[in-house]
Formats: structure tokens, sequence, C-alpha cells
């Protein structure tokens, strides 16, 4: 659990040089019925937040929190890796 922690601090602090949020909401998904899909998965969300952001992920409005593609995104935090 410790290096999965480890990882969420290194995986913030990249997004965070990248992106520049104002701040972020972290989730934790531990086991099926709390919305990690399969019994024994765990996954966590790293969701970066900024000022006047009107919806908290992309279901409403169509809206996208990151306004960047993934491959424009996944380019940006690897300079920062």
């Amino acid at each position: 659990m410790l290096d999965l922690m480890r990882s969420v601090s290194k995986a913030q602090s990249m997004i965070k040089k990248a992106l520049k949020p104002d701040g972020f909401n972290i989730g934790i998904n531990l086991e099926r019925s709390a919305g990690a899909g399969i019994t024994g998965h765990i996954h966590i969300h790293i969701v970066p937040r900024w000022q006047g952001d009107t919806n908290f992920m992309p279901l409403i409005y169509n809206t996208r929190v990151i306004p960047l593609s993934l491959k424009e995104l996944y380019k940006k935090l690897l300079h920062y890796a």
C-alpha cells in the first residue's frame, strides 16, 4: 500500500507541474461494490481541479475536465517523470 501511495504522490506532483491546477480530487475505489469493477481490485482517480470548473467529471454538459487529448497530456506528463 505504501508503494501505491508513493505512486499517487508522484503522479499528483507530475500533474501539478504540467497542468498547474488549483487543487485535486483523489478517490479510491476498492472492490466490486465500490466501483472497482472486479473483486480484489483497487484503483485511484487523481482529478485536477481549477477555480470555476463547473462539474466533477464530463458526465454532464459534455465538458472535459482537462482540455487536452490523452496523447497531448501524456507528452506533457513525460516531461516531469
